[in-house]
């Protein structure tokens, strides 16, 4: 008896404990989103950091003028303009994947992509390969600790994290100086000359700090959900080769893909993408399948009931972006990936205002939707037309979500350069190995 006693009463404190750890979690969570950020950005920065943005001066409820900014930043004219150097970067990058004569790790690589898309296209830096390779790293090693606990002690994630950014903030003053003092031969004006631009139109002229803290913060809006996305669709093509080949026969049906199989010249512009049905339902379903985040923190602003309980104003609530779209009533055997669900006839998603929200929804919703999008649909255009590739392991490797959803060995697959007809270029040995005598 008195050992079936002692095992109650240490059953009972390890219960205890774990509410005990589980309400300081809960109520410490959204701090430290402010902690980690505000307590390493340079103090001298006057960005504005509004209520509920956790600590990023430029995301928040209350943006002001810099709302108005982001808006031209991802406009229908600034994403024209950005499409054709997104495209080269995406074929640069499929070309070096295809002349590696081992498989690659398809999410490594991904964050590397998504990377240069940020420094090429959206910030116009003109930084050398060498150069940027060491600043991807870098910047890898902030990012793997900028949700580290704030404590500054010796060889704490927190002390890397802030070793990082400082490295980083330094290759970024090198870069937006050069680009300041640089400005013959632009034929476009990116993300970094809007900030600029934009800020000087409404009497803001911004600091040399600001200037590094708002680029930091597109890289980083930019890179770790985009590359989580990128590699959800390369597996969800290599998984369902007939959604691969419909999507190839609605290029060739708008003059998008020659009937031998080669791209057609000049045939990327935002409308002749946007007139891809069958390639936005695609998209829209490795995001509502694939959602790179879990959800987000909003505040309440009014008192309101749901289910039965109320919700008082001023609370902080989270909410499932996952759980939503696997509980939604309005779409059909939802484990299954299929992208006709979104087609014009079936339109699962236009039953409900908040079933379908893989970037938020409301004030609040994601920014750079648009700019995320059309990254997603130029990649698979360009891995249905230019590309042949393949799994390099007998599975499919499981999914983890943490910190964004992405396979756990980051998806190994062997990429295959192709002729003008789509067929498979093989290495040379390989190419003799295989030879008829």
């Amino acid at each position: 008896m008195l050992f079936e006693g002692l095992e109650l009463v240490s059953a009972l404190a390890t219960l205890a404990a774990c509410l005990v750890s589980v309400t300081l979690l809960l109520a410490v969570s959204q701090q430290l989103w402010q902690l980690r950020w505000a307590a390493t950005r340079d103090k001298s920065c006057k960005l504005p950091i509004p209520k509920g943005s956790m600590g990023f001066p430029l995301i928040g409820e209350t943006g002001h003028w810099l709302l108005q900014i982001f808006s031209k930043i991802f406009s229908h004219e600034a994403l024209e303009s950005y499409l054709p150097k997104i495209q080269l970067v995406i074929q640069d990058t499929l070309r070096a994947w295809s002349s590696q004569p081992e498989a690659i790790n398809v999410y490594q690589e991904a964050q590397k992509l998504t990377f240069r898309m940020a420094i090429r296209v959206l910030l116009g830096f003109s930084i050398p390969e060498e150069d940027l390779g060491h600043l991807f790293e870098v910047f890898q090693q902030f990012v793997e600790n900028v949700f580290s606990l704030p404590v500054d002690l010796p060889f704490s994630g927190y002390r890397r994290g802030i070793q990082a950014r400082q490295i980083l903030q330094k290759g970024l003053e090198k870069a937006i100086r050069e680009k300041l003092q640089c400005t013959q031969g632009k034929d476009y004006s990116d993300a970094l000359d809007i900030l600029i631009e934009s800020s000087k139109e409404h009497g803001k002229e911004m600091t040399m700090q600001e200037l590094k803290d708002g680029t930091l913060e597109l890289i980083f809006a930019a890179y770790a959900t985009t590359a989580s996305a990128s590699t959800s669709l390369i597996m969800q093509l290599l998984k369902h080769p007939a959604v691969l080949e419909k999507l190839r026969e609605e290029l060739r049906a708008q003059g998008i893909l020659h009937s031998g199989g080669c791209l057609c010249e000049g045939t990327l512009r935002l409308d002749t993408l946007s007139g891809l049905r069958y390639l936005d339902c695609v998209i829209k379903e490795v995001m509502r399948l694939f959602t790179p985040i879990s959800g987000g923190y909003r505040t309440v602003l009014q008192t309101f009931e749901l289910d039965g309980f109320q919700i008082p104003k001023g609370w902080s609530v989270m909410y499932s972006i996952r759980d939503t779209h696997d509980t939604a009533p309005v779409f059909k055997d939802v484990n299954v990936f299929d992208p006709d669900r979104f087609s014009q006839a079936r339109s699962e998603d236009k039953d409900g205002r908040f079933h379908y929200l893989p970037f938020g929804g409301g004030v609040r919703t994601c920014l750079g939707k648009h700019l995320a999008k059309l990254f997603l649909k130029v990649l698979a255009v360009e891995l249905a037309s230019t590309s042949r590739f393949e799994l390099a392991t007998r599975t499919f490797p499981r999914i983890t979500l943490v910190p964004v959803l992405h396979p756990v060995d980051g998806l190994s697959v062997k990429f295959f350069g192709l002729d003008s007809n789509q067929n498979k270029i093989l290495p040379e040995t390989e190419a003799m190995l295989s030879a008829t005598v």
